[in-house]
Parts: structure tokens; C-alpha cells; sequence
């Protein structure tokens, strides 16, 4: 149906007129980037908001950001009147329904490898600390335990890591651990190139039995869920340290903990959970809580300021790119389309279910209102196509609008800018 958002009326609309709200505290990173290429009416607010009150202040606002605990649902989007992107300053997008948002014709951005350095330095301080028993050592000073004892204690170098993953964490955390004179072998189920010394097991099974420490770096998927369980744990090293900063339902927590009880394992390191509190103010439980040698994290991988900061400026950027230049690059749930900016004429952006002769309809209308196409890009996916055109000659864009607008199949249609 055509896009209704927009009245065709309002042409490009200026910088100043566009609404962005940015919750659960955002980085000033996002805001200075926007205040650098001019959009200013930013309206910010610490914490998540649930459903209702989403709905609420969705309204009227063009760019939403948001981090991991909003969720933004079909019933969300359907209020949404004026959005027309949506930036989740984090690594995933699980938060979002990204179907009803595509079906709408907002495309969906995120930074999915800005936080990889942060949690790979994670990784490496949890091997040290489970491997000298610090987590111990450290609860016991508290109590006035003064305990020198080299029992269980041991250097990082010499140690064989097995990485379950090897995506952009998985390799940093590679290229760190032989820093520290580790040996790496990693398992993933797509091939990959290994950095520096790393070598590739075979299977899960091998990467298990022959590591003393295992971290896991794998997205949570079908495949996923359970991926370690108590078959897998049995087949680690005795005195072995698993970490999971990755998804919380990879890893069967009931046994882990009956692994660390009986000794089998030697440590764990936990940042991820099946269940996580929505706020500071609700408790948290785990299975793992009281165990010796355990370390858990409130699900902070990759929640320090640079990380934070870099996740600012990436996904602003993205946004202020679609919006200055309907660029989709790095959108997760849209066909990705660039075309540089043009000093005149006007840019068109128009989003369609992909079907055949849809293309077609649209040159037809720039053509029948006389205007030269001076740039075009295509680009679609099974579900929508998304096209921008650059067009000049045009006397009245704002009737090629209507025009695009009125095609059948139309989700949405936008006259990004005109330039004379």
C-alpha cells in the first residue's frame, strides 16, 4: 500500500525537523556524530521503556536507537507513524521484530563487530584469573583468609585454548591468547583462515578432549541451543575451564554446575544467561552461584566506554547515511543499496515487494513526467525490493512523489532531497 507516513505534501524534509529518540542511554558518541551532520531534535532517555509505554513515544519520532533490552514489536512499529529507521547501538538485533519492520519499509541497523576487541581482553583476563584460582583466593582475602599457596595455580603459557567459533571475536581472541604463548586450535562449522599459529579441529569432539581451556563465540541458532551439554562437558579435559561469553543458551547450566561439583571441570567463566534480569532492580539467579572457581558477569562482554563509543559512532553513522543519502549498508533486514550524493537533482527513494515488472513501473513514471535518470540502484531480497533514483529535468517532484506513491506494491515512498 503506499506509504501513508509521510504526506505528499512535505517533501525533503529538513534536518531540524527530524525527530531521533535514543534510549537506555546511548552513547554521546550517536549524539555527537548526529549534532555534526546536523540533526539536533534528539530527545534521550536512560532506561528502556516497555511495550505501552513505546508506543507512546514512538510517535512523530523518525529515527528510534535502542540497545539490548527494548524491544521494539509489530504492535510498536503499527504505532510508529513517522519512523523511518531503527539503530540498535549493539551487536544483535534480536530485540527487534525485524519482519514487521521490514514489511513497513524501515530498514535496520547495528554494529556487530565494534564491541569484538572488548570481549576477546574479557576472555583473556577470565583465563588468567580461573587459571591462577583467583576468584577464590580473592572471596577468602575479604574474610582476612591470607592464602599463598601455588595449589591449582597456573601460567597461561604452554596452555592449549580451543575457541568454539571463530568469527571476529573468536580470531581476536586467537591473536591474543598466542601473545600469550598459548596454543590455539579452534572449531567452526564454516571454513575459516586461521591467524597466526591457530589450527582447525576437525570436530566439536576433538576441540574438547585435547583443550585445556575451551571459550565459545557462536550466535545462538538451532544448531546452538544445548551446544554444550553434560555429553559434551564429560569429553573436556579433568581440571579444564570452559568460558561462555557468547549466548546463554548454548551452554546446559544444571550441567555445568554438576560438572564443576564433581571436580571434572577446574572453572568457568559466565557472561550470558537463558534468563537475565530486565534491570538492576529484579535479582538474578543461576545455577553456577556459590560454586569455587566460577566467574560470573552480568552480560558486560562488550560493555566498556570504547566499546560503547564505537558503537555510537557506527551506528549513527549508518543512520545519518540513510537519511542524507538512502545508503542501506550494514542494514540487517533490507537489501543493501549506495549511491553517492549528487550536487543537483532529486533523489527518490521507493521500497516494494519484489515483483516482477515493479522496476519497470517506476522508470515509467519518470518517464512520463519527462525527467533523466542520472543514477539508479536496485537492489532486492525474496520478500521487498528497494530502488533509488537520482533524476533531473523534473518540474514537479512532489507529483513524481504522488506518482511512485500510487504504484501498486508500494511500501513506501520518499523524495529524499531536490537540488537546483
Amino acid at each position: 500500500m503506499p506509504d501513508t507516513h509521510q504526506p505528499a505534501h512535505e517533501l525533503s524534509l529538513a534536518k531540524d525537523r527530524i525527530r531521533i529518540l535514543l534510549l537506555e542511554g546511548v552513547s554521546d558518541s550517536a549524539v555527537a556524530n548526529f549534532n555534526a551532520a546536523g540533526y539536533a531534535t534528539i530527545q534521550r532517555v536512560t532506561k528502556a521503556l516497555d511495550e505501552d509505554a513505546l508506543i507512546e513515544a514512538v510517535h512523530g519520532v523518525h529515527m528510534l536507537g535502542i540497545r539490548s533490552r527494548t524491544r521494539v514489536t509489530a504492535r510498536v512499529l503499527e504505532a510508529a507513524d513517522r519512523l523511518m529507521a531503527i539503530g540498535c547501538f549493539c551487536i544483535g538485533t534480536d530485540q527487534v521484530d525485524l519482519a514487521a519492520a521490514r514489511a513497513r519499509g524501515i530498514p535496520v541497523f547495528n554494529a556487530p563487530f565494534s564491541n569484538t576487541r572488548s570481549v576477546a581482553e574479557l576472555v583473556m583476563g577470565e583465563i588468567v584469573m580461573l587459571l591462577r584460582g583467583i576468584p577464590g583466593r580473592s572471596n577468602a582475602a575479604h574474610i582476612g583468609v591470607w592464602d599463598k599457596s601455588a595449589t591449582d595455580s597456573r601460567e597461561v603459557r604452554g596452555k592449549t585454548l580451543g575457541i568454539v567459533g571463530y568469527g571476529n571475536i573468536g580470531a581476536q581472541v586467537s591473536v591474543l591468547a598466542e601473545a600469550f604463548g598459548m596454543r590455539v586450535s579452534y572449531f567452526d562449522t564454516i571454513p575459516k583462515l586461521p591467524h597466526g599459529n591457530a589450527l582447525g579441529a576437525p570436530t566439536l569432539r576433538a576441540l574438547l578432549e585435547e583443550s585445556d581451556i575451551v571459550t565459545l563465540h557462536v550466535p545462538e541458532t538451532a544448531a546452538t541451543v544445548g551446544l554444550i551439554g553434560t555429553d559434551e562437558l564429560a569429553r573436556m579435559r579433568q581440571g579444564a575451564i570452559l568460558i561462555n561469553n557468547s549466548r546463554g543458551k548454548v551452554v546446559d547450566l544444571d550441567a555445568l554446575r554438576a560438572a564443576m561439583e564433581s571436580g571434572h571441570l577446574g572453572g568457568a567463566a559466565v557472561d550470558v544467561f537463558p534468563e537475565e534480569p530486565e534491570s538492576k532492580d529484579q535479582r538474578f539467579t543461576s545455577p553456577l552461584q556459590g560454586l569455587r572457581n566460577v566467574i560470573l558477569t552480568p552480560h558486560i562482554g562488550g560493555s566498556t566506554i570504547e566499546a560503547q563509543s564505537r558503537i555510537g559512532e557506527e551506528t549513527s553513522r549508518k543512520l545519518v547515511d540513510y537519511s542524507d543519502t538512502g545508503a542501506t549498508l550494514g542494514a540487517v533486514n533490507f537489501p543493501e543499496a549506495v549511491l553517492p550524493a549528487r550536487p543537483r537533482g532529486a533523489r527518490f527513494l521507493h521500497v516494494h515487494g519484489n515483483h516482477p515488472g515493479t522496476l519497470a513501473a517506476v522508470n515509467e513514471v519518470f518517464s512520463r513526467f519527462g525527467a533523466n535518470i542520472a543514477g539508479q540502484y536496485l537492489q532486492t531480497d525474496p520478500q521487498i525490493g528497494y530502488v533509488v533514483v537520482d533524476a533531473e529535468g523534473l518540474d514537479d517532484a512532489g507529483a513524481v512523489l504522488s506518482a511512485l506513491r500510487a504504484l501498486p506494491g508500494t511500501i513506501r515512498a520518499r523524495l529524499l532531497y531536490e537540488r537546483r
